[in-house]
């Protein structure tokens, strides 16, 4: 362990047993830096009204000084300049950079998107026509949870490129829509207020803002409505699963209130006005 491994200079030496503890210390300060890190955010931080993504980032910084500091330590230890690592480590990350040129671009783009936070954890996003919560933010990539529950994985390059919409940014709040048509000749002001109405019912329709019922068309077989109004994503519950329980509080409103909902219908004309048509259906019965 005495034995030399290799000579910095004519003086200083580096053996195999700094060698080894160098390594022992790197490992075991590796862990203890995690581990330091993720206590101070857990214990300390969490008292504090801190929303998570912030505290994933304190997290995150913290664990990276550690670290730096551990990797000066053990330099420091050894006796080895910093200029030493000058030229190599240029040598290196150049090297490195033309074999690694995904791992640094998603590297980067996850402290951007930790440093900016166009997303945060627990944010409701879509991309690529796909709607989840964010998970967690990584050094690689940023985990995306569906909401038939599978777990997508984006690489962070993807998430700042493309068309992202952040559903939750601001504020849980988001419009959606329920249409309906009822039958021509229905009493359009009943109409609208049951419709309001339960908007009001439902216990997962916004106050504020109000709920709004717009004539959107006269259309071939109906009189068609759309009604607006906010949900918070806060609730817990699937948007389709909140339309579904407003279409079901919509029929039976309408069935107790005597308003029917329009189904496909036509109306036909026949004349009978022109002579030869009227002999070509006598004929057509006698036979």
């Amino acid at each position: 362990m005495n034995k030399t491994a290799f000579s910095l200079s004519a003086t200083q030496v580096i053996t195999w047993g700094q060698i080894v503890y160098a390594l022992l210390f790197l490992v075991i300060a590796w862990f203890l830096s995690r581990l330091m890190a993720y206590l101070v955010v857990k214990k300390l931080l969490s008292s504090l009204r801190i929303s998570a993504d912030s505290r994933a980032v304190i997290q995150r910084v913290l664990f990276f000084v550690l670290l730096i500091l551990v990797l000066l330590t053990v330099l420091t230890y050894l006796g080895i300049p910093l200029a030493t690592f000058a030229f190599i480590s240029g040598a290196v990350a150049i090297g490195f950079g033309f074999g690694a040129k995904n791992i640094i671009e998603n590297f980067l783009s996850g402290w951007i998107l930790m440093s900016e936070r166009p997303i945060r954890i627990n944010d409701v996003v879509e991309i690529n026509g796909l709607i989840g919560r964010i998970m967690t933010v990584g050094h690689r990539s940023t985990l995306i949870k569906r909401n038939d529950g599978a777990d997508i994985v984006v690489p962070n390059s993807q998430v700042l490129e493309s068309r992202l919409v952040n559903w939750t940014l601001h504020d849980p709040y988001i419009r959606t829509s329920v249409r309906v048509g009822v039958a021509y000749g229905s009493d359009v002001q009943k109409v609208r207020s049951v419709l309001l109405a339960v908007m009001s019912e439902h216990e997962w329709v916004q106050k504020e803002p109000e709920p709004v019922v717009v004539f959107e068309d006269f259309a071939d077989s109906a009189l068609l409505f759309d009604v607006f109004f906010w949900v918070s994503m806060d609730s817990g519950r699937e948007m389709r699963l909140i339309r579904s329980d407003v279409r079901f509080l919509i029929e039976q409103k309408f069935k107790d209130a005597g308003i029917v909902v329009a189904f496909p219908q036509r109306d036909v004309h026949v004349n009978f006005t022109n002579p030869q048509q009227l002999a070509g259906l006598s004929e057509r019965s006698h036979d």
